[in-house]
């Protein structure tokens, strides 16, 4: 590990309140076996969750963008609610979209899933790909503070 990676990684380290990465707590409550990641990290005070794709079991869900937004979200509802967090918890999204001509589409769904005056800080990027050809990605991080 280089001197300039160490660095970054005790930085981070010390935002999150943890003393070291050992310290993490890993998410992975009905995460389908096989998956190289886990669906979410506690480190500290902060959630990150694992980019979610509009999808169930049985893979892409039917129906287009709107219907695989829409799983998305309810897919980041469902491990946030697995951790006893809910979406007001929610402090940072970052989207991704196949197409950003669909970027007002999604809006109308992702906004329906938080309260008008507790939107997530958010950034948005086309993609000219996504796993299992996806048509959107939702990757959040929520603020949960360690019970004490």
């Amino acid at each position: 590990m280089t001197l300039k990676r160490l660095t970054i990684i005790l930085s981070l380290l010390a935002c999150t309140g943890i003393a070291s990465a050992a310290d993490a707590e890993f998410y992975n409550q009905g995460n389908p076996p096989g998956r190289p990641f886990s669906l979410a990290v506690r480190a500290g005070d902060v959630v990150y969750l694992s980019g979610q794709l509009g999808t169930d079991d049985k893979g892409l869900v039917p129906g287009g963008f709107e219907a695989q937004s829409r799983k998305a979200m309810e897919n980041v509802a469902a491990i946030l609610k697995g951790m006893d967090l809910g979406m007001d918890n929610v402090i940072k999204c970052t989207i991704m979209i196949a197409d950003m001509k669909k970027w007002a589409d999604f809006n109308k769904v992702y906004v329906s899933y938080f309260k008008p005056d507790r939107l997530p800080a958010r950034s948005a990027l086309g993609a000219n790909g996504l796993a299992l050809g996806g048509e959107v990605e939702v990757e959040c991080m929520a603020y949960a503070p360690l019970k004490k």
